[in-house]
């Protein structure tokens, strides 16, 4: 299995997620022709696309989705309360192709579990776990539980949101007080702070990857980010690059990450 981020943040996010017999994307958030352009530099093949997952109907996951599903065949599958937001917002989308699922369900070689997390809209990250490997993208969401971390436990490779620096958020001209008061809030997104929090379980789990993901252009950056996260861990007796490894995930296309077959 191996899984590589296209593009993570507010102008747009996509994941490319590969079984041994599977090509799936999560998440479209850029426009039909820049989605192919991205997969095409990897090696990817828009046609050879599977199925779309969506987390979510906010614009940075679903720009693309209407064309590319339309023009390549392409089935799209989310939960049946996201399809509550999403169904107004497709045109293009065959009937046939528009997958509704609840729980857990399997995917050619991999099994696919839905986690909901608390969002303004509903919304879901997802663990795709094929033998004994396992990835989770936990993104979009304003704070954990025991049951969303007990979801993403035992993953080699965690995509975490690390959406903004609450100092910075909060002594920000540009957004307004309410909207601080959203992001900052339980369905919101999830600070440095509470994203190092989970880091530490997941290292103490056997995660050995975390890509920091979702970042503000706002009021984070990705040195900020590690760095900050990075001290916080410190403190905790848990050193980067010897316990845990941590990258960050940009609007750029990342790198990929592999897990042998066990």
């Amino acid at each position: 299995m191996r899984v590589i981020n296209l593009s993570s943040g507010s102008k747009g996010n996509l994941t490319y997620i590969e079984s041994m017999d599977k090509k799936i994307i999560l998440d479209i958030g850029l426009s039909c022709q820049e989605a192919c352009n991205r997969l095409d530099k990897c090696g990817i093949s828009p046609q050879e696309i599977d199925a779309i997952i969506i987390t979510h109907e906010h614009s940075d996951h679903i720009k693309g989705l209407d064309i590319f599903s339309s023009r390549f065949n392409t089935p799209v599958y989310a939960h049946h309360t996201v399809w509550q937001g999403l169904d107004s917002k497709l045109v293009k989308v065959r009937i046939e192709n528009r997958k509704h699922f609840e729980g857990d369900f399997s995917f050619g070689s991999l099994t696919i579990s839905p986690i909901e997390v608390p969002h303004d809209v509903s919304c879901f990250s997802f663990s795709f776990l094929e033998n004994q490997n396992k990835i989770s993208i936990l993104t979009d969401l304003g704070h954990t539980n025991d049951r969303i971390l007990n979801a993403i436990k035992g993953s080699q490779i965690v995509y975490l949101e690390a959406n903004y620096d609450r100092d910075l958020l909060m002594k920000g001209t540009k957004y307004p007080y309410s909207l601080k008061r959203r992001i900052d809030g339980p369905n919101g997104h999830l600070s440095n702070l509470a994203s190092s929090e989970v880091i530490e379980f997941l290292a103490k789990t056997g995660t050995r990857q975390v890509i920091l993901s979702h970042l503000s252009e706002e009021n984070n950056s990705p040195l900020l980010a590690y760095k900050f996260i990075t001290n916080e861990l410190s403190k905790k007796g848990i050193i980067e690059g010897q316990d845990i490894r941590i990258d960050v995930a940009t609007q750029n296309i990342g790198a990929f990450f592999r897990l042998k077959r066990q």
